[in-house]
């Protein structure tokens, strides 16, 4: 890996991380392209990146996070699920699932005939709830278990925990800025697990690569966030689905006639 390398990845996580495309399997294909080995730094470096797209979160929600503990209890009752599963399966997540490249092409693809055949016969009701304060704390731990399937790469945190919230009744709006600062403690926590497991044998300019790779996935990531936001006002996730498909299949012929 070097700078450019960093940027780039970066740059692509803070574009797909909230998009329902999943980030973890974008970076993965990318790295594949880039002929980059799979190594134990590069796995971490996938986790690890995502600190900078939380700072978006962050800076967009910071009152809701400081301010408004009705909201902060369900995030947390959201969250108990994948820390507990990613807790028990952390192991076996790193060691068989990050770097797959054929598992990665599975989820997307099958994630895209999900969200496709469930946009064809979604309709949102009059009475859908649009208050993140007053979630069901019962709706809040079934969208953490929607969250916890997307341990699986390709399969997109973002495009589970907003199935799940619509398929509960809530407003695609309010569960998409649910979904959005779910992301803060799960993927601290992802972040937090993998440098207490592996920050003493990164190098020096390991840790550059690091830096660099936060502050990028950052900026993209701010930008990110306000054109989902203004994009779900208008249309739904069928164009993601298509975009799926698509991508799963050519980078099937990518890898069969390499």
């Amino acid at each position: 890996m070097d700078i450019l390398d960093s940027i780039i990845l970066s740059f692509v996580q803070g574009i797909s991380e909230f998009l329902p495309i999943s980030s973890t399997g974008h970076l993965i294909l990318t790295q594949w392209l880039l002929k980059m080995e799979q190594s134990e730094f590069l796995k971490s470096f996938d986790i690890i990146i995502q600190c900078g797209s939380i700072l978006a979160v962050i800076v967009l929600y910071w009152r809701v996070l400081l301010k408004n503990m009705e909201v902060l209890k369900r995030i947390v009752i959201a969250f108990l699920p994948t820390s507990i599963l990613g807790i028990i399966f952390y192991k076996i997540i790193k060691q068989y699932l990050l770097g797959n490249e054929k598992i990665v092409l599975w989820s997307l693809f099958l994630g895209g005939i999900a969200l496709i055949i469930f946009e064809v016969y979604y309709r949102e009701k009059k009475d859908a709830h649009e208050e993140l304060s007053t979630i069901s704390y019962k709706n809040a731990f079934i969208i953490g278990l929607f969250q916890a399937i997307a341990m699986i790469p390709g399969v997109s945190r973002s495009a589970a925990t907003i199935i799940g919230g619509l398929v509960l009744g809530l407003k695609r709006k309010t569960i998409v800025e649910f979904s959005f600062i779910l992301a803060v403690p799960t993927m601290l926590a992802a972040t937090g697990l993998d440098l207490m497991k592996s920050w003493q044998n990164f190098s020096a300019s390991q840790w550059d690569f690091l830096i660099v790779g936060f502050f990028t996935s950052f900026v993209v990531a701010l930008a990110a966030i306000k054109s989902f936001l203004n994009f779900i006002k208008r249309y739904n996730f069928i164009p993601f689905g298509v975009y799926r498909l698509i991508l799963a299949l050519v980078f099937w012929l990518l890898i069969l006639y390499k």
